[in-house]
């Protein structure tokens, strides 16, 4: 990799992060999207990264945080999750191309109708969500996480309608990708797909990522709850279209 194609990689991992920080999710489709877009490098080495330097971000971020976490939510979260990605991973071995990219499209569907309802009705429940729907949302998560190593939708939607303040949200987002990180990296590692290559990569970003961190915590953007629940909506939206477009790119 060229000094100039590791520079704009961090650039990018640093705005991702930024962001991450600030909403609790979007370092990954960021990252990974750019990068893409760019022709960077591998979307396999670069998630890869992701999920590394995902733990770095949630390191720095979350110290302190315990009292501002529903932990019932979170771990309803984490017991969907365990077999939503086994069940990912499953699919994606037994379908074919064209069968995994018709589920891609037809997930990205949802996610824009979603984001659409939400924008135009941005009001949040007034009652917490009870526990199934939690376990349900974990399993999404797991579930497109292990088909299209995306899973970050179906957590984005359950948490922000939630009645919590942002930051508990922030915090349930962070923990959530966290472990989903761990579980993603280990994975990798017993694989033997945890390249030496993939380890560098992480480590030089890993600066980056903390700086980045911390100026977000510190300096983050002057937007309300009100604003802040629409921008994220609409990343959810532009996400959305993001599968949907692969999707048909894939099929024709």
């Amino acid at each position: 990799m060229s000094t100039e194609t590791l520079l704009i990689l961090l650039a990018i991992i640093m705005v991702g992060t930024y962001f991450q920080t600030v909403t609790g999710f979007g370092l990954g489709i960021i990252v990974v999207g750019a990068t893409s877009a760019l022709d960077l490098t591998t979307v396999a080495v670069i998630a890869a990264v992701v999920s590394l330097v995902t733990l770095v971000n949630c390191a720095v971020a979350l110290p302190g945080a315990a009292k501002q976490m529903d932990w019932r939510a979170v771990s309803a979260v984490v017991l969907g999750v365990l077999p939503g990605i086994g069940a990912g991973v499953w699919l994606l071995e037994l379908l074919s191309q064209s069968a995994t990219s018709l589920l891609q499209g037809l997930l990205g569907g949802m996610i824009v109708y979603s984001a659409v309802n939400f924008l135009l009705r941005p009001a949040q429940k007034t009652v917490r969500s009870g526990h199934p729907s939690f376990v349900v949302s974990g399993f999404g998560s797991g579930l497109t996480g292990g088909l299209f190593g995306m899973a970050g939708p179906p957590l984005i939607y359950q948490f922000y309608r939630q009645p919590f303040d942002l930051t508990t949200i922030r915090n349930m987002l962070l923990i959530s990708f966290a472990f989903t990180s761990a579980l993603r990296s280990l994975l990798i590692g017993v694989q033997g797909q945890l390249s030496m290559d993939i380890v560098l990569l992480a480590g030089i970003a890993v600066p980056v990522v903390m700086f980045s961190t911390v100026l977000a915590r510190r300096f983050p953007p002057p937007l309300s709850a009100a604003a802040m629940r629409r921008m994220v909506f609409g990343l959810l939206m532009l996400i959305g279209l993001y599968l949907i477009a692969s999707a048909l790119a894939a099929l024709f």
